[in-house]
């Protein structure tokens, strides 16, 4: 067994236990709670690292769990997507531990904040290594308890209520995953992925594109596409600042990757029709996602609406399904993972009540902070694709790519991309004039969060970090485009994956 393989679960589930060794009561100190939680992060982005390296340049690496050949044990196999997913993972998770020595009070450090937060880290970095739809399913419901539990975690009103349409939508996903992972074996007698590949294609085409739309409606659940996201506005803006740039870096991420992993490695035999429906879909969730934001007045309510519209983007680069498509959109999956988590955190920075309140009782912050508007500005700027920055390139390998193919449907999906990119950018002024542009109103405290030094260099650091890690691959985006584009020859030509999980004997 390569142990390297093992490590993006193991550490964050080894960080997790010892965090429960060291479990306070209620209303004493976090002990190494936060210290534990922090080293683990770092540990798991230092895998990350080594992994990508690895993979970079030995090739696809895959092994066998429990001493059992494929396609019968469990497998873990890594791609450079995954391996890319799983150093976002690492980068997502230093980020919002460090921001959570601030943020995360000593009730919620004693109710099991640190525990979860590694456990949920444990279930998305099992979706990005596992090779089998079973263990997928497995991972998908470590991370749905456990982001369920972070979610109500302080039992707030608000966050109540944000939580019930969140796990409802969530049990229907998972209810639709175990259909379709039911059928799937009772038609092949198989569930590894590259097994898979390999058996699907001699199914009947009603049977192949029925399971098709089980899995696209299981997996748009979690991915949050149109007409399926409605939980993630009504949630992520309940929970603390943490918590939901946690989600918006990872959990709509998982659904994505899983929607990318099997439309290229099991579900092509009928891709003219199911990536048709996919350009359709992305279209539709553009559009509706950036409508909901610029209707909104409350800035978490209109990140979360963002993160809806961008999703739209990433799902376009499955739909046009070429080499340079899926380079587009995996590029974009990891801008949008560390611009969207640091808006959130600058989010939190903005008032020091936490609250989430209109944009009409806000105003002042670019006098009494200049550098988070900066910091605002740079990351706002990227998330409605100005040039040069990251967003930019990401949207530009899109619509390069829908041009390329030039069908009617990849014409009207990328007029529709531009459209919302101008909108993105209208809505992301409008905060910009209301919270930071225009003087703050007088009957209003919306000075941005007290505390020492070392209480703001804990708020700061994260949100420094990740605008300079963004405005980075905005300027220099070509050492990760040279992966990406790797990565995406792996999706676009599966045959490499397939002979690594099963041996150089099978197609």
């Amino acid at each position: 067994m390569k142990v390297l393989l093992v490590l993006p679960v193991l550490v964050p589930m080894t960080t997790a236990v010892l965090s429960l060794l060291s479990f306070p009561r209620v209303g004493q100190r976090a002990g190494r709670h936060p210290a534990l939680g922090l080293v683990g992060s770092v540990v798991q982005l230092a895998v990350g690292v080594v992994l990508l390296r690895a993979v970079h340049r030995g090739g696809i690496q895959s092994t066998q769990l429990g001493g059992w050949p494929a396609p019968y044990g469990i497998t873990f196999v890594v791609d450079l997507f995954s391996a890319l997913m799983v150093l976002l993972s690492g980068v997502i998770a230093v980020a919002t531990s460090i921001y959570s020595l601030s943020d995360i009070d000593r009730e919620r450090r004693a109710r099991g904040f640190y525990p979860l937060m590694h456990v949920l880290l444990m279930g998305a970095n099992g979706v990005f290594v596992t090779g089998d739809l079973f263990n997928l399913y497995v991972w998908f419901e470590v991370t749905l308890i456990a982001s369920f539990v972070l979610l109500v975690l302080g039992n707030e009103r608000p966050q109540m209520q944000g939580a019930i349409k969140y796990v409802a939508m969530n049990l229907i996903s998972s209810a639709l995953f175990l259909t379709g992972l039911g059928i799937l074996y009772g038609s092949v007698h198989a569930l590894n992925l590259a097994d898979l590949s390999l058996k699907l294609p001699s199914l009947a085409p009603p049977i192949r594109i029925t399971l098709a739309m089980i899995f696209l409606v299981a997996f748009g659940i979690k991915a949050a596409v149109f007409p399926l996201f409605f939980w993630l506005p009504d949630s992520y803006h309940t929970p603390p600042v943490t918590v939901t740039a946690l989600f918006a870096g990872l959990l709509t991420k998982v659904g994505v990757y899983a929607l990318v992993r099997i439309f290229t490695l099991v579900f092509v035999a009928d891709g003219e029709a199911t990536h048709a429906l996919l350009l359709g879909i992305a279209a539709f969730t553009m559009a509706v996602g950036v409508l909901g934001a610029v209707s909104h007045r409350e800035v978490r309510r209109i990140l979360a609406f963002h993160s809806v519209s961008q999703v739209g983007y990433m799902v376009m680069g499955l739909g046009l399904f070429t080499a340079s498509s899926l380079s587009g959109a995996i590029f974009f999956v990891l801008h949008h993972a560390i611009i969207k988590s640091n808006l959130f955190l600058i989010s939190g920075i903005m008032r020091s009540d936490r609250r989430d309140v209109p944009l009409d009782l806000q105003g002042g912050l670019l006098a009494r902070s200049p550098g988070l508007s900066a910091c605002f500005l740079v990351t706002a700027l990227s998330l409605a694709g100005m040039p040069p920055l990251s967003g930019f390139w990401g949207k530009l390998m899109l619509v390069r790519s829908g041009l390329e193919v030039g069908s009617r449907g990849a014409a009207a999906v990328v007029a529709t991309s531009l459209a919302v990119g101008l909108v993105t950018l209208i809505s992301m002024t409008k905060i910009w004039n209301e919270a930071f542009w225009k003087p703050a109103p007088a009957e209003a405290d919306l000075a941005a969060r007290e505390g020492g030094a070392r209480r703001r260099a804990l708020l700061y650091a994260p949100v420094v970090l990740l605008t300079a890690l963004g405005f980075a691959l905005g300027m220099a985006p070509e050492p990760l485009l040279a992966v990406v584009r790797r990565a995406a020859a792996q999706l676009a030509e599966p045959t490499e994956y397939v002979r690594t999980v099963l041996g150089e004997g099978r197609p």
